[in-house]
């Protein structure tokens, strides 16, 4: 398998029944759900959870989305999701790319890029990133 850059944090993940759409396929809006679900992973790894979150009334939340679907994935396939934090103002934006790879046959089904603004939780403003998050993300910046 090859990752487009070095150093991703990795999930596993598997095409279940219930992520089959009417094209006998993974349906397009279960990808966006792994995306979340491995930036997540990706930040609790970094020390950033949802309790840090409320704690300090700032969170990252997605201003856009761009996807690029390159094959199907199929019911009971094995993929690997990888992530990486490619940019950071620190102080509102942050971009993470991603790419789901199929290790059996080496294919990329994937490829996005979304970007981050960080707002304050109790207003849902724009808010700047506190010291934790650009630490935290910091340390992951590609």
């Amino acid at each position: 398998m090859v990752w487009d850059r070095p150093g991703a944090f990795v999930i596993d993940l598997r095409v279940e029944a219930a992520h089959i759409d009417e094209l006998e396929h993974a349906n397009n809006a279960v990808y966006v759900t792994w995306l979340e679900r491995c930036a997540w992973a990706h930040s609790r790894s970094l020390g950033l959870d949802l309790d840090d979150y409320r704690r300090l009334n700032r969170a990252m939340a997605v201003l856009r989305h761009e996807i690029d679907y390159l094959a199907a994935g199929y019911l009971g396939d094995d993929l690997q999701l990888g992530t990486w934090i490619v940019e950071s103002d620190q102080r509102l934006k942050m971009k993470r790319r991603f790419q789901l790879l199929r290790p059996a046959d080496g294919a990329v089904l994937l490829r996005a890029e979304t970007t981050f603004v960080c707002i304050e939780l109790s207003s849902g403003k724009p808010k700047r990133m506190p010291p934790e998050f650009v630490e935290g993300y910091g340390r992951a910046l590609a």
